[in-house]
């Protein structure tokens, strides 16, 4: 008996050795993964108050288009500065004669963030737009807005395992990842079988199939997705077989129904329950060069509020809503409307989107908005909350 008991306990000893190595071991590959991330995510904070959990407030039972969801446009930006597009021309610059539209034009007009994904998960964002394609080595999935690398390291897989190893963290909360095929990046790239082959096979591997809901082409509610990522999936899968774009979860937005530049398009989702998304991507403002800051911004924020406005509707309560608050107007002479000029403004006497649709959210709240993409949210205190309607 004494024996028996003496090999029971060195068994249990052996696992308990074992298990701690095992976990060691896990935490380590973690932490190798967020590294390989982090010029995209930043760097992990633990966070379980305030914004990080707010999602935790509101029952299961909420349908998900009854929601508001605050979200950011061009996500993988917040870090791309001048510095980081000439560490970058290396990889980049093409060399060759006719390729001017291949060279970035200046950092600022590609960069709409200024937090990493972890700090904007911890600060209540939840719908994150990600473009992506090919490195110019065509071997793996990385970020770009047009011509500008995000960053020569960080992968689609990378940033995915950052948002699990977050929901890990976080159960009570639920994102949604908008993925886009980002064209104009390098000189011979294109949206080909090769691409979407690694997007499918990214995005339905053994570890996503734990994390991205499979809940296709409709919008449930919050209790079916807490803890999970909801695909926005604003790209077709048209050059793999049949199978590829019948077994991918997450709700379709063809590429092809999206209007470009548009303050109002309408979207069918979902042919058989006749799912309807309402779009406000009113991004480029159209104004004569000329018209200054001011009224370029004006003319965004009306687009925005008129689309809010209809969300706000009890008419269309049982549509999916989903505005951008983002825009530029970068050829405008003589100085550009860059992205922090329409979110923020100049500086000095013209407010810019953000601040002028803060006060507007709060002298309405408690109204239905739906998916609201911003740039440069963190600048505005309190404008996360107006969205939510906290």
């Amino acid at each position: 008996m004494f024996v028996v008991t003496l090999l029971a306990l060195a068994l249990a000893v052996n696992a308990a050795a074992a298990s701690t190595n095992s976990s060691n071991l896990g935490q380590q590959a973690v932490q190798t993964l967020l590294q390989y991330g982090r010029p995209i995510l930043g760097d992990y904070t633990s966070c379980n108050e305030g914004l990080c959990t707010w999602m935790s407030q509101f029952p299961d039972d909420l349908s998900i288009v009854r929601m508001n969801i605050p979200g950011v446009h061009d996500t993988a930006t917040w870090n791309y500065s001048q510095t980081t597009q000439d560490s970058l021309e290396h990889i980049t610059a093409s060399g060759i004669t006719g390729s001017e539209a291949y060279q970035p034009e200046p950092a600022e007009f590609y960069r709409c963030q200024d937090q990493p994904i972890f700090e904007m998960l911890n600060g209540g964002i939840r719908a994150f737009d990600l473009r992506y394609a090919f490195d110019p080595t065509n071997s793996s999935l990385v970020f770009y807005h047009s011509a500008a690398l995000q960053s020569e390291t960080a992968t689609v897989q990378d940033i995915l395992y950052g948002f699990y190893h977050w929901l890990d963290d976080h159960p009570s909360e639920a994102v949604f990842l908008s993925f886009m095929y980002e064209s104009s990046t390098t000189e011979w790239a294109q949206n080909n079988a090769a691409v979407q082959q690694m997007l499918y096979g990214t995005l339905t591997n053994d570890v996503a199939q734990e994390y991205i809901s499979p809940i296709k082409d409709r919008f449930g509610t919050l209790g079916d997705i807490r803890g999970k990522i909801v695909l926005l999936r604003r790209f077709t899968l048209d050059l793999l077989p049949a199978s590829a774009e019948a077994t991918i979860p997450g709700v379709h937005f063809p590429p092809s129904n999206w209007t470009d530049n548009s303050p109002n398009i309408t979207l069918i989702y979902n042919l058989q329950t006749n799912g309807i998304a309402y779009i406000e991507d009113y991004y480029e403002i159209g104004l004569p060069n000329g018209a200054g800051a001011a009224l370029n911004i004006q003319w965004k924020f009306n687009a925005t509020t008129a689309h809010l406005e209809m969300a706000a509707s009890e008419q269309w309560k049982d549509s999916l809503f989903w505005s951008f608050a983002s825009s530029e107007h970068d050829t405008d002479v003589p100085s550009p409307e860059t992205p922090i000029i329409q979110a923020l403004g100049n500086g000095t006497d013209v407010p810019g989107v953000n601040q002028k649709l803060l006060p507007w959210l709060e002298a309405r709240k408690g109204s239905r908005w739906g998916i609201v993409m911003l740039d440069f949210f963190g600048n505005i205190p309190g404008l996360v909350k107006a969205v939510i309607g906290i």
